[in-house]
């Protein structure tokens, strides 16, 4: 047992050997690429409930629309002018913006719901029922 090393020492000891640290900081890592937020769809019989993880956002960095049965939920995650003025040694929160959809073919528009509460965004998109696309054409 005494021979065995803390994992987070190796991975440092390995990291201090790695030839192309240089590089990996001009590429940014795939994390920091997507800058994305995790989204669920319920369906809950008569509605849909889409449900998104927004952490540190706020109400109004949030916009949510419904156009022709796509959802999209757009964040955009801005520091505020306190952050600004403050002299950070080292800081990993950051301004970022995404956007995530997704298309719920019977979505009705009346009776849209939404809630944030403790970052966890709740949508609730009532069910319409479906109409017919098909016409039928009498040949003459």
């Amino acid at each position: 047992m005494a021979s065995l090393v803390p994992y987070d020492r190796y991975n440092r000891m390995a990291r201090s050997m790695w030839p192309f640290d240089l590089f990996d900081e001009l590429v940014p890592s795939r994390l920091d690429a997507q800058a994305g937020f995790k989204m669920d769809v319920e369906d809950a019989g008569d509605s849909y409930v889409v449900t998104a993880e927004l952490p540190g956002v706020d109400r109004d960095q949030i916009d949510i629309e419904l156009n022709e049965g796509r959802l999209s939920i757009s964040v955009e995650k801005t520091e505020t002018e306190e952050h600004k003025a403050k002299n950070f040694l080292h800081k990993e929160t950051c301004e970022w913006s995404a956007t995530r959809g997704v298309y719920l073919k019977d979505a009705s528009t009346a009776g849209l719901s939404a809630k944030l509460v403790d970052g966890m965004l709740s949508v609730t998109v009532p069910k319409q029922d479906e109409k017919a696309n098909v016409t039928k054409i009498a040949i003459d």
